[in-house]
């Protein structure tokens, strides 16, 4: 099976183990990752990568050079990916930019002029309903009349495509998997522990991520200041600029010298913060503040840190912001987005029962490794490839 993958994800290597092993995972597959050869993320790591060619076995990453260096839906790529499909005459091509992207419409009508016959995919993010102007509306009418299967990262972004008319076969599954032989149970380091303030008797609330508005930071913290009397620490691990307006509220309601600040820590060096904790809070919200050209707002498409966390046998509180939910299934703890009384509840349930604590830690391990390990994520890819190949 040739599989041929195109998504600016992939610049970074971390992000590539899915696809390393589903070329693994029976003799004669082969992967080829096409990137963008220089991209601008934006954000915190603002400044552009330049992409080299890699590879592994019948696993390789081919830069080419795009236009557009940091637009995911006005990414394409130059001319040396036509050499490229000619020579490697994919089966599957995937595109991981959306409906809405002309890499996906370059892809798609290359594939026909070229006579590849290769089934043609796409994976997206988005959860939140949108309508479309021409001739945006037209590109993406274009794009799922000519798709034969599509991955949605989350339910809602499913349901969004199959109410816009597309029928096809269709995977619900994340793009990234966790690396189970990265992030895994360990105790608490000892030495991390004096270094940040906390005392065998906290109870340590955890939260990995951007200090921002929309992930509800602040119903989390004026849910831990309803539990002043119990002895807890909350370790923050991240950066943005809601740290200031939290400090300010700390200092009012008589919890500063409760809070853990962590910032400017690079994903690798994160176990060791995850282990110290006893249980993880993800209180994101929804919000309608921001816009792009095509759709207004935001919801959580998948909240990662969830499964890192239950990977490391750490129970997790969620909002039922987006996929949260879906993410934790019965392995956790769901109050409602923005609800500060059902999230001190949670918390208090699991300050009081240690019981619980141990359950939900062994559920939370199990279910990751079901379904949401890297080799977990490629077979599901490679049963939903095998699939469609064989549909006709």
């Amino acid at each position: 099976m040739r599989i041929l993958v195109a998504s600016h994800t992939y610049i970074v290597d971390i992000n590539r183990a899915k696809f390393k092993i589903l070329a693994n995972l029976e003799p004669g597959i082969q992967v080829t990752v096409i990137v963008p050869q220089r991209w601008k993320p934006g954000g915190v790591q603002n400044k552009t990568i330049t992409s080299e060619f890699y590879q592994e076995g019948s696993f390789k990453v081919v830069p080419i050079y795009n236009f557009s260096q940091n637009n995911q839906g006005l990414l394409t790529f130059g001319k040396d990916l036509i050499k490229i499909l000619h020579q490697f005459k994919p089966q599957i091509i995937q595109v991981e930019q959306g409906s809405k992207s002309l890499a996906y419409a370059q892809l798609i009508l290359l594939n026909n002029l070229l006579n590849l016959k290769a089934k043609n995919i796409l994976f997206t993010w988005w959860n939140l309903s949108y309508e479309l102007k021409w001739p945006i509306s037209l590109l993406e009418n274009c794009n799922l009349q000519n798709t034969d299967g599509i991955i949605a990262g989350n339910l809602d972004g499913a349901k969004i495509l199959r109410q816009r008319g597309y029928t096809g076969a269709l995977q619900v599954m994340p793009q990234l998997g966790v690396d189970e032989t990265f992030f895994y149970p360990t105790s608490k380091d000892a030495d991390l522990s004096r270094k940040l303030g906390i005392k065998p008797t906290d109870f340590v609330v955890g939260y990995v991520g951007r200090f921002v508005e929309e992930k509800g930071l602040l119903t989390l913290a004026t849910a831990l200041a309803g539990l002043k009397k119990y002895p807890w620490k909350w370790l923050l691990v991240g950066q943005g600029k809601l740290r200031s307006q939290i400090t300010e509220k700390s200092l009012e309601w008589g919890i500063s010298d409760k809070i853990i600040w962590v910032e400017s820590v690079s994903h690798e060096a994160v176990p060791p913060y995850i282990n110290l904790m006893d249980c993880l809070v993800l209180p994101s919200q929804t919000s309608y503040k921001f816009k792009t050209l095509t759709t207004v707002g935001w919801k959580e498409q998948f909240g990662h840190v969830l499964i890192e966390a239950m990977a490391c046998q750490v129970p997790v509180i969620g909002s039922d912001c987006g996929e949260i939910p879906h993410v934790i299934g019965d392995a956790g703890l769901v109050f409602p987005e923005g609800n500060v009384e059902k999230l001190q509840e949670c918390l208090h349930q699991l300050m009081e029962q240690p019981e619980l604590v141990s359950d939900l830690a062994k559920r939370g391990y199990d279910r990751v490794m079901k379904s949401y390990t890297n080799k977990a994520l490629a077979q599901q890819l490679l049963d939903f490839y095998q699939k469609l190949l064989t549909s006709d």
